[in-house]
């Protein structure tokens, strides 16, 4: 059991962390980020072994934040819009936090524990998909894992410019829940990505 002040630190660490993360990248150092948190570089490795392994768990934490919230919705009396609002969490989440698509692509395959995580957002999805579908409210061949790798849609499309107009991105989620929806739907070109090509 962890002593009261390595409880305080850890948490003056991982607020730190993630704040550093966000707003700087996956790039930061960890001096600058023990610098943030008020604590000694050393007290960093103490809980972290290496700065991935640090980022590994605050991206844990993000996709946590948003299963939270899918099951959530999942009780939801509106699948569709629960569906759209599970979206719309998950892209906001990665418009604020400039390391959470790095950290996907860089740790997904090296580090076990954002290896787990992963799976989960994906199994959440697939509920409220089903239930969507259920309802009319989106198209009969789109899947959980579809909706999984849309969410990093928006926010990468206004990148580039998204300090500029930090809002962007909400103007192309609504065109992709266009394209999600029934009306005027056309067959789809190739099928949905396996769980296993998603996992790797």
């Amino acid at each position: 059991m962890m002593r009261a002040d390595a409880v305080r630190n850890r948490r003056l660490l991982m607020d730190a962390a993630a704040a550093e993360f966000a707003e700087n990248g996956m790039d930061v150092s960890i001096t600058r980020i023990a610098t943030r948190a008020g604590i000694g570089k050393g007290t960093v490795f103490r809980h972290f072994d290496t700065k991935e392994q640090l980022l590994a768990e605050i991206f844990s934490d993000r996709l946590e934040e948003l299963v939270t919230a899918g099951l959530r919705l999942a009780e939801s009396d509106d699948p569709g819009a629960a569906l759209f609002e599970f979206m719309t969490i998950g892209t906001e989440i990665q418009a604020r936090d400039r390391s959470f698509c790095q950290a996907a692509a860089a740790l997904s395959r090296s580090e076990s524990a954002v290896h787990a995580s992963r799976e989960r957002p994906a199994d959440v999805a697939e509920t409220l998909v089903a239930k969507a579908q259920r309802a009319g409210a989106i198209r009969d061949d789109i899947t959980g894992l579809d909706i999984v790798l849309l969410l990093s849609a928006a926010s990468q499309a206004v990148l580039s410019i998204s300090e500029d107009a930090p809002g962007l991105w909400q103007r192309y989620l609504a065109l992709i829940f266009d394209s999600l929806r029934p009306q005027n739907a056309h067959p789809l070109p190739t099928a949905a990505p396996t769980r296993a090509q998603f996992t790797g």
